[in-house]
């Protein structure tokens, strides 16, 4: 458990009885790390970290296995890695311990900072009127695992890439801008890391290209949850 000292190192982003009673708490120079989780009915418990930052970034390191490699994950990403079945629902189903008991984000101070970035971002946008950058995105095929790069440049483009990424059995042959198969070879390292931000050309993610939901990649009549949270904010 976290002491005081580390406490006021990680910028107090939390009161400390608000962590006290949560496992695996490690907090560092601008974040937060907990201990958290996923369950799937088939594959059990996926163990991993979550970082929290206070821009409302949270990324997750996988532990599901001593040769797991996967990290920087979104909250979405690790819900789908772990096997979830009823994934679309990471608020609900990644958990933290707290208290000795299995609790989803969704009912922690966890999501705090999260929440009042989208909440930001949702008012910016309504206010300023402007057109938001969204970075190219990677969607991955159930079938061979290859990565697909969609464009988010307008709100068809997004549309077409919102689809892919709630299609849980989304494959190569499904790509809408080429007929491709399996066999098509898939787009080298080198050139992944280019994702449009105009910032940095090789931006890992930042302000100027990450959205965290808007009018033009959230849609009303979508039963997902990215959709359902921002229809919800915006409504509030």
């Amino acid at each position: 458990m976290a002491n005081v000292e580390e406490m006021q190192c990680g910028s107090m982003l939390f009161r400390q009885e608000e962590l006290q009673e949560m496992s695996g708490v490690n907090v560092g120079c601008g974040y937060v790390e907990v201990m958290c989780g996923c369950t799937s009915h088939r594959y059990g418990d996926a163990i991993a970290k979550l970082r929290v930052f206070p821009n409302g970034n949270l990324e997750i390191t996988c532990e599901c296995t001593p040769g797991c490699d996967e990290d920087k994950l979104t909250p979405a990403a690790f819900e789908k890695h772990s096997g979830r079945e009823t994934a679309k629902k990471w608020k609900n189903n990644v958990w933290v311990i707290n208290g000795g008991e299995k609790v989803p984000l969704s009912k922690t101070v966890l999501l705090k900072y999260y929440n009042e970035a989208l909440k930001k971002c949702n008012r910016s946008n309504r206010s300023q009127g402007s057109k938001v950058l969204h970075r190219d995105e990677f969607v991955g095929c159930i079938e061979c695992g290859k990565e697909r790069r969609f464009r988010l440049r307008s709100r068809d483009e997004c549309l077409l890439h919102h689809n892919a990424m709630v299609d849980p059995n989304w494959k190569c042959s499904d790509f809408p801008y080429d007929k491709i198969t399996c066999e098509a070879e898939e787009e080298r390292g080198s050139r992944k890391v280019y994702r449009g931000c105009t910032r940095s050309p090789t931006c890992k993610g930042c302000t100027s290209c990450v959205c965290f939901g808007c009018e033009l990649c959230r849609f009303p009549d979508c039963t997902c949850q990215m959709c359902v949270d921002f229809t919800s904010n915006v409504k509030a």
